[in-house]
């Protein structure tokens, strides 16, 4: 069993790495989704090698990566330190168990983990927990057909999107919509979106 875990080990790594390509456009689409303004504070769920997370940071006062993957967040980390972007931070936990205050974010997103995600409910409360009142939340996926298998279930389907949405709305959050953004010549992607309600009095 020793052995496999360096085997291990290296798979990760080697699927950290391939993580930082081809995020950029996804993060960019959703980007301009959220509208993204420089007083925004963002948490990035599922934030693997944290490609969106810096993306982000170009238009946002500061952001934080959370994964449950200690190889994904060092890289994460050498990345953003060798680019000199000093606004991100990463920090290890789950979206059932956000490692972050209460009302202390004001834009919560996830780019492609959804659907690895154990507990959605839990999750969804996870990120209506962290958001400041009227705050937004996007969670992207690759649209896939009904159906699909192999590395083509790695996404949701316009009927699962839709379901998500339902569960924004049952978790508590406004205007929830499911809607398709392209992100690059050839991924579509599937953007289920709300609004945490306004603070009364």
């Amino acid at each position: 069993m020793s052995g496999s875990r360096p085997v291990r080990a290296g798979y990760r790594l080697l699927t950290a790495i391939s993580m930082t390509v081809g995020r950029g456009p996804a993060a960019r689409a959703v980007g301009v989704v959220a509208g993204l303004i420089p007083k925004d504070r963002l948490i990035d769920i599922g934030c693997g090698p944290g490609t969106a997370a810096r993306t982000a940071a170009r238009q946002c006062a500061d952001v934080t990566g959370v994964d449950p993957a200690p190889e994904m967040l060092r890289l994460g980390r050498w990345i953003t330190a060798a680019r000199r972007i000093t606004n991100v931070t990463f920090r290890e936990g789950r979206a059932e168990a956000l490692p972050l205050p209460d009302a202390s974010v004001t834009v919560a997103w996830a780019l492609s983990s959804v659907h690895h995600w154990p507990d959605r409910a839990a999750g969804l409360a996870e990120a209506a927990r962290v958001l400041a009142p009227g705050g937004r939340i996007l969670l992207a996926e690759r649209l896939v057909k009904p159906g699909a298998r192999g590395h083509a279930v790695h996404g949701l389907s316009r009927d699962e999107g839709s379901r998500l949405a339902a569960d924004l709305a049952a978790a508590g959050f406004t205007r929830a919509s499911c809607d398709t953004r392209k992100a690059g010549r050839r991924r579509t992607l599937l953007i289920v979106r709300g609004t945490l309600p306004e603070a009364v009095g």
